[in-house]
């Protein structure tokens, strides 16, 4: 489910079933063209399509973190500090097109990037995916 999803007067009543929070991570850097930053939107919602769609119900999704330097990831570290603090269990960070080193993130419960997900031989990406929410959820 979209953050923008939730009302005010449902979110009593919705939050307990909520405990995880989805993060998108675009990484876009400035330097791309219009059609390439269109490509780069797309291919990170079809991949935060492999989480929305069969975990909706326990996990909301918070508005993309769209720009950033992969050198410097303070500032997405610390959001994921933030969640967490406002109420979220779980805080799962995904990017299609960026690796991020899970010590540049200490604060997020799982990093979802595509590219290294698809280094791994003969598994199916959705697959995989699916197997690392529930890893989380059952640690």
């Amino acid at each position: 489910m979209k953050f923008s999803e939730v009302d005010e007067s449902s979110w009593q009543e919705l939050q307990p079933y909520f405990d995880t929070c989805l993060i998108p991570y675009t990484g876009l850097t400035g330097n791309e063209n219009p059609i390439e930053a269109t490509a780069a939107l797309e291919r990170l919602r079809d991949f935060l399509d492999l989480v929305e769609i069969p975990f909706k119900g326990r996990m909301i999704t918070y508005p993309a973190f769209q720009y950033g330097l992969q050198q410097e990831l303070s500032l997405l570290n610390e959001i994921c500090r933030n969640v967490k603090n406002a109420g979220f269990k779980h805080v799962v960070v995904m990017s299609a097109d960026c690796s991020l080193p899970e010590k540049d993130l200490p604060d997020a419960d799982l990093i979802l990037a595509r590219p290294a997900i698809q280094a791994e031989e003969g598994k199916e990406l959705a697959g995989i995916v699916q197997s690392e929410i529930h890893k989380l959820w059952n640690s």
